[in-house]
């Protein structure tokens, strides 16, 4: 049996070979799903995407650059007479895809295929998500698609090496909470599981989606914006995550994540759907029971913590303040202690008092408007307790004791692990 270096070295092989620059050429994505397009996305996920040879990428580049519309038509007039729709019309899937690909392999996308980031921004539909039927567009009440989304979030948010632009936070702001609302798997309507396939982690995703993608974005989004996510929410993925979770990491299932059919070309130049075939490298990071790395590092970069108490701690306020999005609060002052600054001390329009931090509140002068929900209750602990972190603000802790009672506690008042 092969080792899995050995299957790395013969898709490096193959990418470097003049076979693939001709598929390339030929089509930068098709067929699915054995051409260059699939070998370079796998190399992404599996955290080694500078190793894909630099002649394919330079390839794909070039390639990229006239092969497709620079839009994605959405009206019947937007499509240009005699446009192949399988092979000239990019989906936002494979755009958001590529372009992660691309930017990180070191590639300035931006500089050479311009109108890629612009897309995502463009395409946002009124629920925050995106969608790759065009037919959506133009209804009444459109729906984003969540398999859409993922991908063009990720660029948005991960591809970059500047700060975001005030557009770009209200696209990303916009598509986490349509992903909040979704529960990450949910029909907002029912609270129906959408696709039980999506409660199970897998690999390699390409375009496909699972509920640890979209925490993984959800949570990498909160160390930005202060995103609240649901402790409920949380507990509900840490539980998904622990069905597939071993000692040395995320166990996988080999499944069936890949169509049976392709568009493939024929030895005439002409395109027809047939047959569709995997490569070895796929087979290899998605067998039964293979320990699956890179998932397995990204869980535990944004796992809840745990925290041994090594300093007693006693709940000052009796009466804490709670605030509701959209309430108005008074500020009376500001932390300046160093440790504890971006603490906000507020009264509410009931009289009630309490340190708020500054992230969940839209300041101005010496009023602010509550922006999300925010509850200061403290959490009483004694030393040895071990508890549960959902989220750290400005050198406090919100935590969760083994009876399900939670609240906040001083950083410095635990062992974090």
């Amino acid at each position: 049996m092969q080792t899995i270096e050995k299957i790395i070295e013969l898709s490096q092989s193959y990418l470097a070979s003049d076979e693939a620059l001709q598929s390339i050429e030929r089509d930068p994505y098709w067929p699915k799903w054995n051409s260059p397009w699939w070998h370079m996305l796998l190399f992404h996920e599996m955290g080694i995407v500078k190793e894909i040879p630099k002649a394919a990428v330079i390839k794909m580049v070039e390639v990229l650059k006239h092969h497709y519309l620079p839009v994605f038509p959405i009206k019947e007039e937007e499509f240009p007479q005699g446009t192949d729709p399988y092979r000239k019309i990019a989906c936002l899937c494979a755009i958001g895809s590529i372009y992660q690909v691309l930017f990180d392999y070191g590639i300035d996308v931006d500089s050479e295929l311009p109108w890629m980031r612009e897309w995502f921004l463009r395409y946002q539909l009124p629920d925050g998500g995106l969608n790759c039927d065009e037919a959506v567009y133009v209804k009444a009440t459109p729906k984003s698609s969540i398999v859409t989304t993922l991908s063009c979030l990720e660029s948005v948010l991960f591809s970059r090496n500047r700060e975001l632009t005030q557009d770009e936070y209200k696209f990303l702001e916009s598509g986490a909470n349509y992903l909040l609302r979704q529960q990450l798997f949910r029909k907002v309507s029912t609270g129906e599981v959408i696709d039980k396939n999506w409660l199970e982690v897998r690999f390699p995703r390409f375009y496909e989606y699972d509920f640890l993608r979209g925490y993984y974005f959800l949570a990498k989004w909160r160390e930005v914006s202060g995103l609240t996510i649901p402790d409920d929410l949380v507990d509900e993925v840490e539980k998904l995550v622990s069905h597939q979770l071993t000692d040395t990491g995320i166990n996988l299932k080999r499944y069936n994540l890949f169509d049976s059919r392709s568009y493939n070309p024929g030895p005439d130049g002409t395109w027809t759907w047939g047959i569709a075939s995997e490569f070895d490298l796929m087979k290899a990071a998605s067998s039964d029971g293979c320990i699956c790395l890179p998932l397995t590092k990204k869980w535990n970069e944004v796992k809840p913590k745990t925290a041994l108490v090594t300093d007693s701690y006693e709940t000052i306020y009796k009466n804490p303040i709670q605030l509701k999005i959209g309430e108005n609060v008074k500020i009376e002052k500001r932390e300046t202690s160093p440790e504890w600054l971006g603490w906000v001390y507020c009264v509410d329009s009931r009289g009630i008092a309490g340190w708020v931090s500054e992230k969940y509140l839209k300041e101005s002068d010496q009023t602010a408007v509550v922006i999300k929900d925010y509850d200061a209750t403290e959490l009483t602990a004694a030393a040895g307790e071990h508890l549960k972190i959902y989220y750290e603000e400005f050198g406090w802790c919100w935590c969760k004791n083994k009876d399900g009672v939670k609240g906040w506690i001083p950083t410095k008042n635990l062992n974090v692990t």
